[in-house]
């Protein structure tokens, strides 16, 4: 399986707390909270459904796995029951070393070697392995070269706090664009593919 992940954040950088509930994820006296709600038009909405449409299976960090089993995994979310049926259905991977017992069906937990048994998955047949928010996770994906194809969702707006999806001192990586687009909200939706380490001009 191809590992994609899709990140939601602001234009500075932050993906805490995207979710419609301002009180989602108050960590380190966070307030601006549920600044993606709403934001994308119909096309962008389309987007996502269709992503997960199409997902053989999601990996989580254990933060973000115990939000959307609150909120997805507690039954239909009006108009947005293709995303309900996708994470119902398919297989359910959280990358946790203190969850023992997970509640939502169709849940593995790795808690082993991680990067190793990502590989075990990524090596199976089928479509995507798909990681929704969890960032986390997503840097440390990144990090160890388990990232086939990221998309970052850039919603206008600037938080000025918060948790962000790239730390201000970290390791490199360049990547190439697949796909990119605006929708009618100012919401833009880029597609990559990490390529290797950046090339820097000699001194």
């Amino acid at each position: 399986m191809k590992l994609t992940t899709m990140t939601q954040m602001t234009l500075d950088g932050v993906v805490q707390g995207n979710g419609g509930a301002s009180e989602e994820d108050r960590r380190n006296g966070f307030v601006r909270g549920g600044w993606a709600l709403g934001k994308g038009d119909d096309d962008t909405t389309s987007f996502i459904k269709d992503t997960y449409r199409r997902a053989d299976g999601f990996l989580f960090g254990r933060r973000t796995y115990e939000l959307f089993a609150s909120s997805w995994g507690a039954g239909e979310v009006p108009g947005w029951e293709a995303v309900t049926q996708a994470l119902a259905t398919r297989p359910k991977y959280v990358a946790s070393t203190t969850l023992a017992e997970p509640a939502w069906t169709g849940t593995s937990v790795l808690s082993g070697d991680l990067a190793a048994a990502i590989a075990e998955l990524r090596a199976r047949p089928g479509g995507e392995l798909q990681v929704h928010g969890s960032g986390t996770l997503v840097r440390w994906l990144l990090e160890n070269g388990l990232v086939d194809e990221m998309t970052v969702i850039v919603v206008p707006v600037i938080l000025g706090q918060g948790a962000r999806l790239f730390p201000a001192a970290g390791p490199d990586l360049a990547l190439d664009l697949v796909a990119s687009r605006a929708d009618t909200k100012g919401v833009t939706i880029q597609v990559y593919r990490p390529a290797g380490r950046p090339q820097y001009p000699a001194a």
